[in-house]
């Protein structure tokens, strides 16, 4: 390829894809740094100008990258239906055992009787491994009848981005249908990430994928790249203020409309379209290098860096001033590192379950 022209993603040595490794890295770095505003920070810092900036890099470039990645990979791989609902569901129950694991410093303190809050929310909050088990779930299974059909996919993306306007607000008197809705839509606190609208952006990476195999041969000249970037930036310069006040309101940003969707598409475009461009001009920096290594570790990462935070957080939820943040961030990065490292490092018979 030459230096003029874009008709590829960056392309390891290992011939594996380095642009996608770099997205979910920082992606799960943004996502520590998000966890920490919310969990340990004060409240004067939650409400300040660098707390809603810590909420809005924790929004459009963490979650929404990790799902749309994850669906251009679904679209890439060659996975079976029966494969890929297997995946789903593995995923699913890793979500379960990681709610568990992040909480039990909270249900030690409820059983013992020093906290009077009912544990059911903790054990089925709806984080990214249950949207992303159903998400790979609903794939497969559409996968037989929709195959290669671009526009069969852009259908199902919109639907999934619109359909809470057509989903009945319902007041249910069973709790188990409440935590089952849940996972599905609805407006409960500990519902962070139900399949409507978020099975969109899987479902936006996987018509991503579709595109580029059709086109890959043709070549993306850098001045085109740079002028549709700076058409990007330009509209989200205009609209900023709406995607901040979306993105920084948890509840508004983890049940958001098809237009802060549509908003968040065209952030993601300008975020992949500027790692591009940095990438090549920086591709042996060794900063780029860690974050590829985490991008390719991103679950275990995503993991561990939950069980640490999830854990202190019963201890000192909202009570970091903003001054020992950054301190926070590097150290649980650190340990959340080398943990990962050392894992990586130990011979396991199977280590397939990648949230890609």
């Amino acid at each position: 390829m030459s230096d003029s022209s874009l008709n590829s993603p960056v392309i390891g040595t290992s011939g594996r894809l380095v642009l996608p490794d770099l997205l979910k890295g920082v992606a799960v770095l943004l996502m520590i740094q998000v966890h920490l505003t919310e969990l340990f920070a004060n409240q004067e810092f939650y409400d300040s100008f660098l707390g809603k900036v810590s909420l809005f890099f924790g929004g459009p470039p963490a979650a929404p990258v990790f799902m749309a990645v994850m669906g251009y990979f679904i679209a890439k791989s060659r996975s079976g239906t029966w494969q890929g609902v297997m995946r789903g569901f593995k995923l699913i129950l890793y979500g379960f055992l990681l709610n568990c694991g992040l909480n039990l410093n909270l249900f030690y303190h409820i059983f013992k009787g020093e906290l009077s809050i009912d544990p059911l929310p903790y054990v089925f909050g709806v984080d990214i491994l249950f949207l992303a088990g159903i998400s790979v779930i609903i794939i497969s299974l559409l996968r037989p009848f929709l195959r290669n059909s671009l526009l069969g996919w852009l259908f199902i993306v919109i639907i999934a981005a619109s359909a809470r306007l057509f989903i009945p607000a319902i007041a249910v008197n069973d709790p188990w249908v409440t935590y089952l809705m849940a996972y599905i839509s609805s407006e409960a606190w500990w519902s962070y990430f139900p399949l409507f609208p978020w099975l969109a952006y899987p479902l936006a990476g996987y018509c991503f994928y579709l595109i580029y195999d059709k086109y890959s041969g043709a070549e993306i000249p850098k001045s085109k790249l740079l002028i549709t970037g700076m058409a990007l930036l330009l509209v989200l310069a205009v609209t900023i203020q709406y995607g901040l006040n979306i993105t920084t309101d948890l509840q508004l940003y983890y049940h958001h409309s098809i237009t802060y969707f549509l908003w968040a598409l065209l952030f993601l475009g300008l975020w992949i379209i500027s790692f591009y461009l940095i990438q090549k001009a920086l591709a042996n920096n060794p900063v780029f290098t860690y974050l590829q290594w985490v991008g390719r570790n991103v679950t275990a990462f995503y993991v561990v860096q939950w069980l640490i935070i999830g854990n202190l957080a019963t201890a000192i939820y909202k009570t970091v001033p903003a001054g020992f943040l950054l301190l926070w961030f590097l150290g649980i990065t650190i340990v959340t590192t080398v943990i990962v490292w050392l894992y990586k490092r130990v011979p396991v018979k199977s280590k397939n379950i990648k949230l890609k």
